[in-house]
């Protein structure tokens, strides 16, 4: 457990694990406000530590921000690959994509500005290959596809996703944008075909006696 000085007192403060939150008020703080009020002053404020332990944890803004985005990836592929699991197909992991979008905002939201963050950082690099992987094998509707088909895949769901939180999308569809992903998927992805319902085997009729030739 580590002791850290408070911003306010000098007494010394202690979290379980200071990282994680520092990173779970960081995504507060994007939720309420976006990267640009972002600070690492106000993050040590939130957290109720000195001011020096963001900088001890990620350096700058920029490593907090590399830090969000890394851990974004993670998330969202770990949400994409217990979709696909459940629910084999590009359809439904189209629209697991589309809702962490909505629900994950602060994390969409950097995840893909990289001005924001060191796009060279290894632990990032290596968290945005496992979404890579997570979201291109569903979309793979033959073998070995080309790595257009991927590209294609996620520009249809990002952008869907994007347009929406943007407000860009006509408002019977920016109400419910899982939905509207579910819906504009299926017009490029046809659904899974629907099980076979079993049927009682109907007895066959008698056939008829022959009759004996005398």
């Amino acid at each position: 457990m580590q002791a850290v000085a408070r911003a306010d007192s000098g007494r010394p403060y202690h979290h379980g694990d200071l990282r994680r939150v520092l990173l779970d008020q960081a995504v507060a703080s994007l939720r309420e406000s976006g990267p640009a009020a972002l600070s690492l002053r106000d993050l040590a404020r939130r957290a109720g530590v000195s001011h020096a332990a963001p900088a001890h944890h990620f350096g700058d803004k920029r490593g907090l921000l590399t830090a969000v985005a890394a851990e974004g990836y993670r998330r969202l592929a770990g949400s994409l690959r217990a979709t696909d699991d459940a629910t084999p197909g590009f359809a439904e992991v189209g629209v697991a994509y589309v809702r962490f979008a909505v629900e994950e905002r602060p994390y969409f939201e950097v995840m893909f500005r990289s001005e924001l963050y060191d796009p060279a950082d290894p632990d990032l690099m290596a968290a945005r290959s496992t979404l890579g992987a997570a979201l291109c094998g569903p979309a793979a509707l033959v073998p070995d596809p080309p790595l257009e088909a991927g590209i294609a895949a996620w520009s249809l769901v990002h952008g869907l996703a994007t347009l929406g939180l943007a407000g860009n999308l006509p408002p019977e569809i920016e109400g419910d944008l899982a939905a509207a992903a579910r819906r504009v998927t299926g017009y490029l992805v046809p659904a899974p075909p629907a099980p076979a319902v079993a049927t009682e085997a109907q007895p066959r009729p008698a056939k008829g006696k022959k009759k004996k030739k005398h």
